[in-house]
């Protein structure tokens, strides 16, 4: 049985989308990341950057229990238990694995401050509400210039770097983007919307967010604590 620490955001979704796309046997432990539980001390012997998501596998390998933090080394990880969603070849699976990074180094970050300056930054900075939904507009077009001429983002076949992306987008409108404008990412968007595995993840602990608008979750997450961890 897989051990899950996560909560439900972009990145924890990755990694529930991938548990159920691969039908592994997991048990999910929530990290109220509102409240601070990504600083308990046993928390952060799984994950020292006190981020979710994090993952104990008891049967690791070669038998051995291994846990892991970031998300997409965990979604690497499961593609090479399952031997699933990435492909085997050097030229396929390498060209997933730039996409994948793509969503790690650009996506995530940038659709993050997108969505912080404009959703939850104590004052409104038009400099940086300007220049993160121009990115987020920005990379929007890559993907959609991408899926203008390849079914999924690593190729002809549904991958990791899909599961990775599709999360980050669900928020589109606090990003500042209209989804229609990119046609081909919004066809894309929708077929795996309707993925039932894709429906499942996204439902892992949904009842437990709330939004960030008290004084403790906003100081949780973006406050003095955060830059305390060192």
């Amino acid at each position: 049985m897989l051990e899950v620490y996560s909560w439900p955001t972009p990145n924890g979704h990755k990694v529930h989308i991938m548990l159920e796309e691969c039908g592994l046997a997991y048990r999910v432990h929530p990290v109220d990341i509102g409240k601070g539980e990504q600083f308990a001390p046993d928390f952060l012997t799984i994950s020292p950057n006190n981020k979710i998501p994090a993952l104990v596998d008891p049967a690791g390998p070669d038998g051995q229990p291994i846990s892991l933090f970031e998300s997409g080394a965990i979604l690497l990880y499961l593609a090479g238990k399952t031997g699933r969603l990435l492909p085997a070849d050097v030229a396929g699976k390498y060209e997933v694995l730039q996409w994948l990074m793509f969503q790690v180094g650009s996506i995530g970050p940038m659709l993050g401050q997108a969505h912080h300056f404009r959703t939850y930054a104590p004052e409104q900075l038009p400099y940086a509400i300007d220049r993160y939904t121009q990115e987020a507009q920005r990379l929007y077009g890559v993907l959609n210039k991408r899926l203008a001429h390849a079914t999924y983002l690593g190729g002809a076949d549904y991958s990791i770097a899909d599961i990775a992306v599709f999360p980050w987008l669900r928020s589109w409108k606090s990003q500042g983007v209209e989804l229609a404008d990119y046609p081909h990412l919004k066809g894309w968007f929708d077929e795996i919307a309707h993925r039932p595995a894709v429906q499942r993840g996204v439902a892992v602990l949904a009842d437990a967010r709330r939004p960030l608008t008290d004084p403790q979750a906003r100081e949780a997450l973006f406050g003095e604590r955060q830059r305390q961890q060192r």
